[in-house]
């Protein structure tokens, strides 16, 4: 099955099971997101961002770049010795930092997200990365962050 049918499934089965109001893709990101499938919710994002044609475009390309940067964390931790995975905590500052450049101009709430707590939090991740000089990884299974998504207002 290709990557897009694969995830218009996984949409699929996100429809109608939401109770904040937003688009299911929307949605699901952050569902993926908060157990962890950073790599998923890169995939369900990305989905709803190559339809996108307004303002969103560069706000949801944030959201992706935040997910891209955990899944260089989970990658790094899972193979720290792995000649590929074990040098991702740069990739991933980097897109700790595309990804709050992206997010901010939405400040201070935007699609029932807190933009603030979300660009603090990267900051955070990021500065923890480059204070190690690039050597310590701060993301640990079951240690990940949330992201909260607040119900649409009717």
């Amino acid at each position: 099955m290709k990557k897009h049918d694969r995830i218009s499934a996984f949409v699929e089965t996100l429809e109608g099971s939401d109770s904040t109001g937003f688009h299911p893709c929307y949605a699901g990101y952050f569902e993926c997101f908060n157990q962890g499938d950073y790599y998923e919710a890169h995939d369900v994002l990305e989905h709803l961002w190559l339809e996108c044609r307004d303002e969103n475009h560069l706000y949801f390309k944030g959201l992706i770049q935040i997910a891209g940067a955990f899944v260089h964390l989970k990658k790094q931790h899972l193979r720290p010795d792995h000649p590929t995975d074990g040098t991702r905590l740069h990739p991933a500052a980097r897109l700790f930092a595309l990804g709050v450049k992206n997010v901010s101009p939405f400040g201070p709430t935007h699609m029932g997200l807190h933009i603030e707590a979300v660009c603090e939090l990267c900051t955070d991740w990021r500065d923890k990365i480059v204070t190690s000089e690039f050597r310590i990884n701060p993301w640990h299974p079951g240690a990940g962050p949330r992201l909260d998504l607040q119900k649409r207002e009717a």
